[in-house]
Parts: C-alpha cells; sequence; structure tokens
C-alpha cells in the first residue's frame, strides 16, 4: 500500500518576487533545495548560463585531428542501446562533416554483450583503420585496448560507465567518473560524453580544419541519449536536455520524422515524455531483437527512401518488443503472487529460462515502477548462466551495490540507476543474500520505510487547465533528480473506463467530483489492474502536460495512483456453481441433450470451441484449457449453474511441433481463406494460448517464411516474405517455450488437482 505524502507548507521569500513565478512554481524550486533568486534563474533557463567544459578533452583532441589531417581510418564503436546510438551518430556526423575517412561498428546483441570484443575487432583492424573512437563503452575494455594497441591501433575512450579498479591503456579516456563531485558534467551519459568531444572538435579554437555542421545541430540527438537513457538531470546534463529538446522540436534528421509520423507522435508539443515512450522504446526494440547498426544510419541520413525502410522496421520490431515485454511482465508477476515473500527483501530478484534477454531490463524497469524496489530480472542460457539486467530506485546506486558481489559474478558493469551482469547459476542465491545486504547498507533505514507517493498539490478539476500546463513548463525537462509533479483532487467518482492502444493496454478513466464537473485520465499500461469500485469516492493522482492533438493545444493528464476516501457496502455473494468431477470418465456418458460441451484442437468433433459457446445451464469442459483466463471467460460467456469437468489434456507440445502445426494452419489459412483469420480462432484450433499463436506467427514471419499483420484479433496472412532476423527469432523461441510450458503446467496441475473447487475461484 502506498502512503501519500501531502505536500510541505513553503513560505514564498520576497527576493522571489522579481522573478514574477506562479506561486506553484516557485513553491516547487523552494521545496526542492533551489533557494535563492540566482539559482532559480539557473534551474530555469540553464540555455542562458555559460556551457562547461570538460578538462582534458585536447588529449583526445589531437590524435583525432591528426587522423583527419593524415586520412586515417577512423572506426567509432559504439553500443546498442539508445545512448549508444546517438552518441555513434553524434561522432560520425561530427566526423564526416570534418571531412573524416570514418566508418562505424555498434555489437550486436544477440550475438554479442556490451563492451570491445576482440574478435570483432580483428576484422576492423585488418580493414585498415588506424584510429578506434569508442562511446558509451569502453571503459572497462582492458583486454581488447591491450590487442589494439599490440596491432598498432590508436584508441581513444569515450564513456560514463563506473570505473573499474585500473583504467585501460588507452590513448585518452573522457569520462565523468573521472571529475570531481561537484563538476557540472559529473552526470552525463554517453552521448553528453561524446557532444563534448564533438563540441572541442568543431570548435576554431581548437582546430583550423573547416566544419559543415555547428554544434548546436547535434543537440537533438543529445537530448534522445540523455533522456532514453535516465540520466540525472542536474546542472550541465539538465541544460543539454532542455537545450537538446528546443532543438528536436525543430530537427530535420529525416529518421526522426518519419518514426514520428509511424507512431503517431507530434513535434509541436515535444517533451522528454515522447522522447521517453515514443522514440526511446523504436530505437531500443532494433538494438534489442535485431542489428542496432541501422539506427545509426537512421540518424544521420538523408536519404528519404532508406529512412522509411528502417523506421518501417523499427515500428515492426516495437510491436514485437511489446509482446515479448508482455510475456515476461506476466510471468515475473505470477512467481512473485506465488511468492510473496520476495516482496519482502531489499531487492526483487527472479529468474528464468524462458525469459528473453532482450527485454529482461525493461521488465525490470516496470517492477521497479510497480513496487518502488530495485529489481533485477535474470534470463538462464542452457550452460547455467544467468544474464540480467538491474534497475535502481532514487538514492541507490545499484552499481556500486553489485560491485560488493564481485567475486560471485563473471561480469558486470553499469551507472547508478542501471547495470548488468552475469553469473553461474549455482551462484544466483549467494548473490541475492550478499546484495540484499549491501543494498540494506547503502540505503539505511530507507530500506524499511513504506512505498510513499508525494503529492505536489491538491486541485480542483476545474483548474486543470492550459495556464497551469504552461507554468508547468518552466520546470521542464522532468526526469532523474527532477521528477515531474504529482496532483492530486479529492473526492472522485468513477465516470467510465475505456481500454484503448492497438493491444487495448492502456486505460481512459473518466472521473467526476460533487460539482458535475468531468475530467479523463490516461493510464498507460492500466488495462488489467485494480480500478476504484463503482460509485465509491477516491483521491486521484496524476500528472499534468500540453500537448498537441491535430493541431489544437489540449491538457492531458496521466493516471498515477487512486486511494479510497469513501468505502461502499461490500456485497457478498454466494456461488451457487455446482462442479460435478468426471475426470476419470472417458466418454461424455449421462448428459443432457442441452448440455454446451467445450471441446478443441483434436477433439474439437466432440463439441464446440470457444468461439461458439454460448449462454447455457449445463457446461461440459472436454479438452482442458490452455490457462486460468481462457477459462475464466469461457464461464463469464456461458453463465452455466453446472460444470462436468472431463479435463481431457491435448498431448503436450514442444515449441518445434507447435511451430510446425501452426505453419499448416497458416498455409491453409493462406490457400482457402485469402489469409485472413484470427488470433482467437488459431487458438482455439490449436487448444492453445492466444499469446502463444502471436508469438508463433510473429516467429514465422521473423524467419522469412511468410508476412503477419495483427491489428486486435484480426490476422492478415500474405506470402510475400520479410527479410530474416534471426536474433527476434531466436528471442520469440524463448518466449514462445515459456508460455508453452506454462500450458503444460498448468494442464498437469489440472489433471490431479483434488478439489476442483479451488481451480474455479
Amino acid at each position: 500500500m502506498t502512503r501519500w505524502l501531502d505536500p510541505q507548507p513553503v513560505d514564498i521569500p520576497a527576493s522571489f518576487q522579481d522573478l514574477g513565478l506562479p506561486p506553484l512554481i516557485a513553491q516547487t524550486l523552494l521545496r526542492r533545495g533551489v533557494n535563492s533568486p540566482v539559482e532559480a534563474e539557473a534551474f530555469l533557463y540553464p540555455e542562458k548560463t555559460p556551457p562547461s567544459q570538460f578538462p582534458n578533452i585536447e588529449e583526445a583532441v589531437e590524435p583525432i585531428q591528426m587522423a583527419i589531417r593524415n586520412g586515417d581510418k577512423i572506426c567509432v564503436w559504439g553500443d546498442f542501446d539508445v545512448d549508444g546510438q546517438t552518441s555513434t551518430a553524434l561522432l560520425v556526423q561530427t566526423l564526416r562533416a570534418l571531412n573524416a575517412n570514418v566508418t562505424y561498428y555498434v555489437p550486436v546483441r544477440g550475438k554479442e554483450s556490451h563492451g570491445v570484443h576482440i574478435d570483432t575487432l580483428k576484422p576492423i583492424i585488418e580493414g585498415g583503420a588506424k584510429l578506434l573512437l569508442t562511446c558509451d563503452t569502453g571503459i572497462t575494455a582492458h583486454e581488447a585496448v591491450d590487442f589494439a594497441n599490440s596491432h598498432g591501433l590508436t584508441v581513444i575512450i569515450t564513456d560514463h560507465h563506473d570505473l573499474g579498479e585500473t583504467l585501460p591503456n588507452a590513448k585518452a579516456i573522457i569520462n565523468p567518473k573521472l571529475l570531481p563531485e561537484d563538476h557540472p558534467l559529473r552526470n552525463l551519459a554517453g552521448v553528453g560524453v561524446a557532444y563534448k568531444l564533438a563540441e572541442a572538435l568543431l570548435d576554431i579554437r581548437y582546430s583550423n580544419i573547416e566544419s559543415r555542421i555547428s554544434n548546436i545541430e547535434l543537440l537533438d540527438l543529445v537530448a534522445l541519449g540523455l533522456i532514453a537513457d535516465v540520466a540525472l538531470l542536474q546542472n550541465g546534463t539538465r541544460s543539454l536536455a532542455k537545450q537538446g529538446i528546443e532543438r528536436l522540436r525543430n530537427t530535420s534528421r529525416l529518421g526522426l520524422r518519419v518514426m514520428a509520423e509511424l507512431a503517431g507522435a507530434s513535434f509541436d508539443s515535444l517533451t522528454e515524455e515522447t522522447i521517453g515512450f515514443t522514440f526511446a522504446p523504436r530505437l531500443n526494440a532494433l538494438g534489442r531483437l535485431g542489428d542496432a547498426n541501422p539506427a545509426v544510419d537512421l540518424l544521420i541520413t538523408d536519404d528519404s527512401s532508406r529512412a522509411r525502410v528502417v523506421a518501417t522496421q523499427i515500428e515492426g520490431l516495437n510491436a514485437q518488443r511489446r509482446l515479448l515485454t508482455k510475456q515476461v511482465t506476466d510471468a515475473a508477476e505470477a512467481q512473485l503472487k506465488e511468492n510473496p515473500d520476495l516482496l519482502n527483501e531489499p531487492v526483487i530478484i527472479l529468474s528464468h529460462p524462458n525469459w528473453p534477454g532482450g527485454v529482461v531490463g525493461i521488465v525490470a524497469n516496470k517492477l521497479v515502477d510497480r513496487y518502488h524496489k530495485p529489481a533485477i530480472l535474470f534470463n538462464e542460457s542452457d550452460d547455467g548462466i544467468l544474464r540480467g539486467s538491474a534497475r535502481s530506485i532514487e538514492g541507490l546506486h545499484i552499481t556500486e551495490a553489485i560491485t560488493t558481489q564481485k567475486e560471485l559474478l563473471l561480469g558486470f558493469g553499469g551507472h547508478p540507476m542501471a547495470a548488468g551482469m552475469s553469473l553461474q547459476k549455482d551462484n544466483l542465491p549467494a548473490f541475492r543474500r550478499g546484495l540484499g545486504k549491501a543494498i540494506e547498507k547503502q540505503l539505511g533505514e530507507m530500506i524499511l520505510e513504506e512505498p510513499t507517493l508525494q503529492i505536489d498539490a491538491w486541485l480542483a478539476l476545474s483548474n486543470l487547465n492550459l495556464d497551469l500546463a504552461d507554468s508547468l513548463e518552466l520546470l521542464a525537462p522532468f526526469g532523474a533528480g527532477n521528477p515531474e509533479l504529482t496532483l492530486a483532487t479529492r473526492n472522485v467518482t468513477l465516470k467510465s473506463v475505456k481500454e484503448i492502444g492497438k493491444t487495448r493496454e492502456h486505460l481512459r478513466i473518466t472521473v467526476e467530483n460533487e460539482n458535475g464537473e468531468v475530467e479523463s485520465f490516461l493510464w498507460w499500461g492500466g488495462a488489467g489492474e485494480e480500478l476504484p469500485p463503482a460509485e465509491t469516492k477516491f483521491d486521484v493522482a496524476y500528472t499534468l502536460r500540453g500537448t498537441t492533438f491535430r493541431g489544437q493545444k489540449q491538457v492531458t493528464l496521466q493516471f498515477k495512483d487512486f486511494r479510497v476516501t469513501e468505502e461502499m457496502p461490500v456485497q457478498v455473494r454466494e456461488s451457487k456453481l455446482d462442479i460435478r468431477d468426471m475426470r476419470l470418465q472417458n466418454a461424455l456418458l449421462n448428459l443432457q441433450p442441452s448440455t454446451l460441451i467445450w471441446a478443441e484442437g483434436p477433439d474439437r468433433a466432440a463439441g464446440v470451441n470457444r468461439l461458439d459457446l454460448t449462454e447455457a445451464d449445463e457446461l461440459t469442459i472436454y479438452t482442458t484449457p490452455p490457462s486460468p483466463a481462457e477459462l475464466r471467460k469461457a464461464l463469464e460467456i456461458v453463465k452455466p449453474k453446472i460444470v462436468y469437468v472431463f479435463g481431457i489434456a491435448p498431448s503436450e507440445q514442444k515449441p518445434d511441433e507447435f511451430l510446425t502445426y501452426l505453419a499448416g494452419l497458416c498455409k491453409f489459412v493462406l490457400n482457402q481463406r485469402r489469409g485472413k483469420t484470427t488470433i482467437s480462432e488459431l487458438a482455439a484450433a490449436s487448444a492453445a494460448r492466444e499469446s502463444a499463436i502471436q508469438l508463433g506467427l510473429e516467429w514465422l514471419a521473423a524467419g522469412g517464411q511468410l508476412s503477419v499483420s495483427i491489428e486486435d484479433d484480426a490476422v492478415l496472412l500474405s506470402k510475400e516474405t520479410q527479410e530474416k532476423n534471426p536474433y527476434l527469432q531466436t528471442e520469440l523461441f524463448i518466449a514462445l517455450r515459456g508460455v508453452l510450458n506454462e500450458t503444460t503446467a498448468y494442464r498437469k496441475y489440472f489433471a490431479v488437482i483434488d478439489n476442483l473447487t479451488k481451480i474455479f475461484k
């Protein structure tokens, strides 16, 4: 249960009056430690403060300039997340503008991990590269740097991840962790470090090389990387992010323009939320489920056709990323429901061999948001190695905590809010214990506190207008270190709820107050979550921003939480469902002719499938459902008084067998149905979960066997195949294996449970 905290009373000093700020803005600044007009000016208008310089950057500038003058080949080595993609694009664009002979390489997550790898470095050296310039990576690449040095390749490292005990033997290292704690650039992400190097390279004071661009043109990339990497938005980092968002609103980058068009996003009212919820997930999908090198091309290309091809590919991968994320999220929540004691630990640590590695970090972040605890999710490879992604909470340096367990780890790295690591499966219990103690030591009494939600202001619904939205923008961009204001309204009732989004994963909640005033809130990812009871009064917490829709400025409210303030009497209705156990029977004996028989898959001739269920007093469950969800939905449709349970389980299907069977169904649909079918129809024919069907269809498409278009439940198949994506296929196969294993486990449980009433609760 989250405890709401009222805003602390604060008096606005006379010295703030000259700033002409709305009271809420002035109070927020004071509550967040901005205590003088000078500090307030610096916070509100960081672009007006002189830019901070990165000391010792000349050590990197000189060898780069020499390579440019000599025509030496330069290779920029990046990383596959958005910070790495934007860092790479920024440096490549800068070097090309300086007439450098430059190429780039981003590791492919499906066959490589983060970092600089000798096996991939060899062909770069053989290709004639003389200078390697890393970005968002390299600070722990000791062996790779030594290998490069021994082969005549000069290495310059730009990175922002935490330092190891020793530094690589590079020609120059630019990393904000080498700066004093109070330096204004201490919180830069990788793209910010790359930008500072580019800024120096483009400065005529450092170079006599003419450039075709200015550093201002690169700021849109900086905003993308900083926000996507959840950089701490303070001091110089906040200044760059704010300037970058202004630049991004007017960007001329074709790739970003096409991405926004396909995603339905507007540049007019672009904020850090547009980056966090539109651009970052899509670019990350390419890095997680494919090859991120085209993302760099997308960010710097002037070819509109190329931009559209890559952006379309990204849009498809993002849909598959959402699908995989939902599977892992549901499975993680199921683990926590089965073992609630895991939520009492200082850190949520979960693992499973059927979780795709490309999305475990996303799901870890979802768990952090939901439970207000740091979270680590591991996937397990066939060789018993666990590879995981960690996400942190404010006030906890997760990488420092993980470092205390380095003796148990095969490798690790990260920064305060996120980290990655690998270890032997047998070491997980010891890692869990040790990390928990390290987190308790770092957080102290904070670890014992219940989750809280700080309310910044209580407002009436009538106060939620564009003037308020405009004033809140003075505090933007929001993010780590500068959270968005949480507003709240008292005593409203639920008027309506509507599922929205392509997969109906979001909700639009409409509330009404005692005066009859109505407002709607967007609850991202709210489908399936607990809602306020009907006709019950509750307080609602939310955020407010100004957005543009079809050219019109409007207020958008995003739901955060609710708390019931006036409970309605609970009406208890006793269930009258009569469940009759027929599991030892092998035939449909002594049933009334009016009994509705539910049968699917190989037994479908014995009755009707889930699509043809209708209301009936008696329901016979002949085929065991694939999950509780299908059983629950069937009961809601039929509304039976008596249920006969035979529970005949179809033969267990391994992923390969399931995919072969599904491919056969698809062939029939293509030849006999002009490619038109539905997810539910295929699931009924297979006696499978709908999620298994969708994963299977996407697997077939990723293998180049057919083309698939899915809109809600409708499916359109085509013989026009797409380019094969083996990395995506691997992730989809792992997820499908997990779903099929869950179905098998449920059916086995269904067959042996003594008291069937437990199944029907």
